[in-house]
C-alpha cells in the first residue's frame, strides 16, 4: 500500500522528481539520499541567519530516500536537513549542524572552515546567454590551454581592474584576465576549482570543537580550491558581493551565478574555449560537507571499520562505482554544460574514477556537446592514461613533461639540459609525435589524446626549475627582492625557450601556466609574517592567496624577449597546422651523431598546412651543429632569439643551430598534382 503524506501526495509520486528541491505548480519538492538515516526534517529560513525555521518532517521510502511535497512556494528563503542517524554507527556521521542539500545550485556559507552552509532557494535562471553557443574546436589538437587560478589573473594591481569580484574583474580588467589572453593569442582557458569548495581551513595550531588541529597549514586557506563542497554550484567568493573577512557570510545573492555566466559568455565572444577543472576523487575535508553526513557510506570509499580511503591524498576517497555518486558526478558535469555553456574539463586525479564512470561523462557530456573536451589527469589510485586513450579522452602527459623538463630540478634534470636521461632517441622522438603508443614509450591511440606541457599549477614553475636546475642555491635563497628573482639569466633565458620551443613544435594539445609565458617566479610573499620560508621559492602554493600566486604583469619587462617568444610560438602553432596534427608517417627524423642533437621534417599535406617544415633542436648544451638543408630556399620563421610567423631571413644549405636553441624552417609545398 502506498504512503500518503499530510497534504494528500503519495510517495510514488515524488519518485518521478529527481533528488534536491524541485518547484512545481506552486509546490516544493524536497528529496534527500540518506538510507541509515533515522529522521529528516527540511528546515526553512526566512534569512541564512535564522537560527529556527518552519521545520517539516520528510518520509523515507525503501530505496533510502527522504521525500515531502509542500504545496507552497520559498523563493528567497533558506533551507538545510536536520539529520538523525544511528548512534555509535562508524558508517554514519552524525551531524553537530543543519546540513545544505548535496544537490544545491545556489550555496550561502559563513566565512568559516566549518562554512555552515544553507541552500538558497532561487526562481529558475533567466539569464540572456543572446545566443551563445559552445566554442571547442572539432579538434582538440587545435587547442592552446591557458591554465589558471581565476584569481590570480586579476588580483594584482597591475591587472588594472575596477575591483567589482573576481568573476567581473577577470572580464573586465584592463591589463589582466581577457585582455591578456587576448594578447597572448591562447584559444582557451582552463579555471583552477569553481564549484563551492572549502576556501577556509581550520585556524593554525589551534583544536577545533570538532577535535582537528592544523598542524599544516599556517595560512589557514585553500587557495587552489581543490576542495569540492557543492557540485552543481558556483563559488561565491568571487562574487561581487564576496568578503574574505572571517565570520562573513558570503553568497546571500545569486550573484555569482549571473556573474560567472557572464564571463563565460564574453570569453565565448573572443573565441575563447573555457575548461573547468573539476574535483570528483575526493570532498571538502574539514566542513560540513553533505556527502559525509547524509551518506558517508554510500558516496565514500570506506575500510572495514567506517573509516574513510585516501588514495588521493587528500583525504577521502569517493566511491565512483556507487549509484548515487555516478548520478551526482553526471548530474554535475551536465549542469556547467546546459546551465554555464562550459566548453570542457580537466578531471582531477582521474586515476580513482571507475571505468563505467569514465565512459557516461562522456556519453551524457557528447549528447550536449559532441565536441567537449575530456582531460584526466591520469592518476590517484591508478597511473592509466593509456586506459583513458582507449576510452577516447586526452590526458595530462606526464612522460613528455618529465624527459623535456625532468621531474626534479635538483638531480633529475631533463633535455633542455643536456640530458637525455635514460631515454633513447627513439623515445624522445615519440614524444614528439605525440607519445603514440605505436611507439617507444608511447601512451596514447592518436596524437589529439596527449596534453603537452612543461609547467601547471602543481610543483615548481617552470622557470624556478630552471633557475634551480642551473644554480642548485636558488632552492633555499632568499630573495629580498622579487625582480631578482624573476629577471632571467641569458643561460636561464635560452634554456626557457628552448623548452618553449620544443613544447610548441610537439604533436598534440598544447598546455602552458599562468606566467610561464614570462617565467614568473613563485617567491612566498608572506603579508602575514608566519612563513618561516618567507622570500625563497615555493613549490606549493596551493594555500596563499597573496602575491605569491598574484601575477603581476609589470614583470613581464624584467623579460620581454621571452614574453614575445611565446607570443610568437603560438601565433606559429595557430597557424600552422602541420605541428598540432601532421600524421605520424608525415614527421621524419634525420640521424646526427650527437644523441642531444633532434631534427625532423614534417610533410604539411596530411594536416592541409601550405609549408613544410624542417625542424632543428639542439639540446646540447655546449656545442653547437650544423644542420644540412634539404634542397631550396627556407625561410627561417624561428632560431635563438626570434619566434613568429614572419620570416627572419631566407636560408639555403646549410645553418647553424648555437648550443641550447632551435630553429624552424619552412617552405611552400610544391603540389605533384
Amino acid at each position: 500500500m502506498e504512503s500518503q503524506l499530510e497534504n494528500g501526495c503519495t510517495i510514488s509520486d515524488l519518485n518521478t522528481y529527481p533528488l534536491g528541491c524541485t518547484i512545481e505548480a506552486g509546490s516544493t519538492i524536497f528529496r534527500l539520499f540518506s538510507p541509515k538515516a533515522t529522521s529528516v526534517k527540511v528546515v526553512i529560513f526566512e534569512s541564512y541567519e535564522d537560527k529556527t525555521g518552519l521545520r517539516l518532517p520528510l518520509e523515507k521510502n525503501k530505496e533510502g530516500i527522504w521525500e515531502i511535497i509542500i504545496q507552497d512556494t520559498f523563493y528567497g528563503h533558506w533551507y538545510a536537513y536536520d539529520i538523525l542517524g544511528p548512534k555509535d554507527d562508524p558508517f554514519f556521521m552524525q551531524p553537530s549542524h543543519p546540513i545544505a542539500d548535496p544537490m544545491s545550485t545556489n550555496v550561502t556559507t559563513k566565512n568559516h572552515h566549518l562554512q555552515f552552509p544553507k541552500t538558497k532557494i532561487v526562481p529558475e535562471s533567466n539569464f540572456d546567454w543572446e545566443g551563445d553557443t559552445f566554442v571547442a574546436p572539432d579538434d582538440p589538437r587545435d587547442l592552446i590551454i591557458y591554465e589558471t587560478h581565476i584569481k590570480d589573473m586579476v588580483a594584482h594591481p597591475s591587472a588594472k581592474t575596477y575591483v567589482q569580484g573576481i568573476y567581473n574583474d577577470f572580464r573586465e580588467a584592463e591589463y589582466g584576465g581577457i585582455h591578456h589572453l587576448k594578447k597572448l593569442g591562447v584559444n582557451a582557458v582552463e579555471f583552477l576549482p569553481l564549484q563551492k569548495f572549502g576556501y577556509f581551513e581550520p585556524p593554525f595550531e589551534e583544536e577545533t570543537e570538532e577535535g582537528i588541529k592544523n598542524t599544516w597549514n599556517p595560512y589557514s586557506l585553500n587557495y587552489w580550491g581543490y576542495m569540492t563542497s557543492f557540485f552543481l554550484a558556483p563559488e561565491t567568493v568571487y562574487a561581487s558581493d564576496a568578503s574574505l573577512e572571517l565570520g562573513a557570510i558570503t553568497g546571500r545573492s545569486n550573484k555569482a551565478e549571473f556573474e560567472l555566466k557572464n564571463l563565460i559568455k564574453t570569453l565565448h565572444s573572443e573565441g575563447i574555449s573555457v575548461i573547468m577543472d573539476v574535483v570528483y576523487n575526493h570532498a571538502s575535508h574539514y566542513d560540513l560537507n553533505p556527502l559525509k553526513y547524509t551518506a558517508k557510506d554510500h558516496y565514500f570509499k570506506l575500510d572495514d571499520h567506517g573509516n574513510l580511503l585516501n588514495d588521493s591524498w587528500t583525504g577521502n576517497d569517493i566511491d565512483t562505482t556507487s549509484e548515487r555518486s555516478r548520478a551526482l558526478i553526471i548530474e554535475s558535469v551536465k549542469h556547467w554544460m546546459e546551465e554555464y555553456h562550459v566548453d570542457g574539463f580537466r578531471f582531477d586525479l582521474a586515476g580513482i574514477l571507475d571505468w563505467e564512470t569514465i565512459d557516461r561523462i562522456k556519453e551524457e557530456a557528447q549528447k550536449i556537446n559532441s565536441n567537449v573536451i575530456l582531460i584526466a589527469e591520469p592518476w590517484g589510485s591508478e597511473y592509466k592514461p593509456d586506459g583513458f586513450s582507449d576510452h577516447g579522452w586526452a590526458s595530462w602527459n606526464d612522460r613528455f613533461r618529465n624527459a623535456i623538463k625532468g621531474y626534479n630540478p635538483l638531480d633529475d634534470q631533463g633535455l633542455i639540459f643536456g640530458n637525455i636521461g635514460l631515454h633513447t632517441r627513439f623515445a624522445i622522438e615519440n614524444l614528439i609525435r605525440g607519445t603514440l603508443r605505436s611507439g617507444e614509450f608511447g601512451l596514447f591511440n592518436h596524437s589529439g589524446h596527449s596534453v603537452n606541457y612543461l609547467e601547471s599549477h602543481d610543483g615548481y614553475t617552470l622557470g624556478d626549475y630552471i633557475r634551480i636546475a642551473l644554480d642548485p642555491d636558488k632552492a633555499q635563497k632568499i630573495f629580498e627582492n622579487k625582480d631578482e628573482a624573476t629577471s632571467l639569466s641569458k643561460k636561464e633565458e635560452k634554456i626557457s625557450k628552448l623548452g618553449a620551443l620544443i613544447l610548441f613544435v610537439s604533436q598534440g594539445i598544447t598546455m602552458l601556466h599562468a606566467g610561464q609565458e614570462w617565467a614568473r617566479a613563485k617567491v612566498i610573499m608572506d603579508p602575514n609574517q608566519n612563513d618561516p620560508r618567507k622570500g625563497t621559492l615555493d613549490r606549493d602554493t596551493y594555500n596563499k592567496d597573496d602575491a605569491t600566486n598574484w601575477l603581476n604583469y609589470n614583470e613581464i619587462e624584467l623579460n620581454n624577449h621571452l614574453y614575445k617568444y611565446y607570443k610568437g610560438l603560438i601565433n606559429l602553432r595557430l597557424t600552422s597546422p602541420a605541428f598540432r596534427k601532421a600524421d605520424p608517417d608525415d614527421i621524419h627524423f634525420k640521424v646526427y651523431q650527437d644523441p642531444l642533437h633532434i631534427t625532423f621534417s614534417i610533410n604539411g599535406k596530411s594536416s592541409g598546412d601550405m609549408y613544410d617544415y624542417f625542424v632543428s633542436l639542439n639540446t646540447n648544451s655546449q656545442t653547437k651543429h650544423e644542420i644540412d638543408l634539404p634542397d631550396g630556399y627556407w625561410e627561417l620563421v624561428v632560431d635563438a632569439l626570434k619566434a613568429g610567423n614572419k620570416t627572419i631571413k631566407s636560408v639555403q644549405q646549410k645553418l647553424s643551430v648555437p648550443a641550447s636553441s632551435g630553429v624552424i624552417l619552412r617552405k611552400l609545398r610544391v603540389s605533384n598534382a
